[in-house]
């Protein structure tokens, strides 16, 4: 049974338990990881010091490339026989990031998963589709626990083969949706090809993560699809998706603090920042077992706020993701960030909520294209309108980030579909 009374705790008892159990994490991280004990020493900091929240930020920070310097299991706190599950990243570059699992830590995973999918009133009368990936990837083992968990019945049909997985929503009588919001967004083009009106079905909610998504598709996906859109964050290296979740009031995703610390920082000096400023989000485990991540740089960009939410939860709101540190594209001496341009396109009717980033360089001249989708009803072969909403995205751009770019019209579904995140940006300028 789901415990409910942890989401609206008093904040000085969740304080107590959280330094509580802060410490306990320091303790075993230093005495059984030779990294952390190696770390601390060198910043002349121990885990007695921990007297209060705040001297949290004495410590110093586990970053990815730890992680992937630890490779495999250097950063594990538990011996193998105690480790249940092995996760691990993509590893697109170097060794990927390996994470480890007890069987406290699983049932931690399903607990906050369950609070997650049960934010919108989901209960045990549910039918969830799980269409996130299942494998190394975290997220579709990690929502379906945490369905079993809330006592849903569930549907683990992982990613791709989308016409079959239309025909399950349909045929099963599916109310709720777990995967990302591009395959969502797929998930769309391909019932209305096939005639099917998602709005007709009993599905009212989804469960949308594991890539930064913009409020404009978040509307385009509830408009479409006649549902609640709600966002979920989690990260690997944290435990996986369930690190904080949306409720109905859609207003910041609510941190299951109980087992997750946060903290954010200016991403350039590492100082922390006042609740309601916006920096890089770090986070601490405070419950975990097998891997312990102590003030781990998700290179995230958002905000706190502590504020009361209006649906009674105290626990503290994370703003939607609005990029990432190491995402961020520098084009003659600007930054910008893939979130900023899609939030432009969605603001134009004439194209699809699809679209890929080309950065290139031509000498010293960094590039800057972006291909975007016209959309069915305004596609024309008149040279003229297509030049028009060029210059219309083009401008808009300009005006908004300061930063010109070279608006490329594609024709609708020519832009490849994703059945996990999507890839939005390639890079192609050689790095030094």
């Amino acid at each position: 049974m789901l415990d409910k009374k942890i989401e609206t705790i008093e904040i000085d008892e969740l304080r107590q338990m959280q330094l509580q159990r802060l410490r306990a994490t320091a303790s075993r991280a230093y005495e059984t990881v030779p990294f952390y004990k190696k770390s601390f020493d060198q910043h002349g900091v121990h885990p007695d010091m921990l007297h209060s929240l705040d001297d949290l930020r004495k410590f110093p920070f586990l970053l990815k490339n730890d992680m992937r310097e630890a490779y495999p299991f250097g950063l594990f706190s538990e011996p193998m026989e105690n480790i249940v599950r092995l996760h691990a990243s993509s590893g697109t570059t170097g060794h990927p990031t390996v994470v480890g699992y007890t069987k406290n830590d699983i049932d931690i995973w399903a607990e906050v998963m369950a609070r997650t999918l049960s934010a919108e009133g989901g209960n045990e009368k549910d039918i969830i589709q799980v269409a996130y990936g299942y494998g190394l990837f975290t997220g579709g083992l990690g929502a379906h626990y945490g369905a079993e968990r809330a006592g849903m019945t569930v549907v683990p049909t992982s990613s791709g083969n989308t016409k079959r997985q239309l025909m399950l929503i349909k045929d099963f009588n599916v109310t709720l949706l777990a995967c990302t919001p591009s395959y969502a967004l797929n998930m769309v083009e391909i019932a209305e090809e096939m005639g099917i009106n998602l709005k007709e079905l009993p599905l009212r909610a989804g469960f949308f993560g594991a890539e930064p998504w913009s409020d404009s598709i978040r509307k385009d996906i509830e408009e479409r699809m006649g549902i609640l859109a709600l966002d979920i964050y989690g990260l690997s290296e944290i435990i996986g998706p369930g690190v904080s979740f949306e409720c109905p009031s859609k207003n910041g995703m609510h941190i299951n603090e109980d087992h997750f610390y946060p903290e954010i920082i200016n991403p350039e000096t590492g100082e922390v920042l006042p609740d309601g400023e916006t920096g890089e989000l770090v986070l601490t485990t405070i419950t975990k077992e097998a891997f312990p991540a102590f003030r781990y740089r998700t290179r995230d960009i958002t905000r706190l706020n502590r504020e009361k939410c209006s649906c009674g939860r105290t626990l503290v709101r994370m703003d939607k993701v609005t990029g990432r540190t190491d995402d961020m594209l520098i084009i003659r001496g600007v930054n910008v960030f893939p979130s900023q341009i899609e939030s432009v396109i969605m603001e134009m009717e004439e194209v699809e909520p699809h679209y890929q980033i080309l950065v290139d360089r031509d000498g010293a001249l960094d590039i800057l294209e972006v291909q975007v989708e016209v959309s069915q009803k305004f596609f024309s072969d008149e040279i003229r309108k297509l030049d028009a909403i060029k210059a219309k995205i083009g401008k808009a751009i300009l005006e908004n980030l300061s930063v010109s770019a070279k608006i490329t019209l594609v024709e609708p579904r020519t832009i490849e579909r994703s059945m996990g995140k999507a890839v939005r940006v390639i890079d192609k300028r050689t790095k030094a």
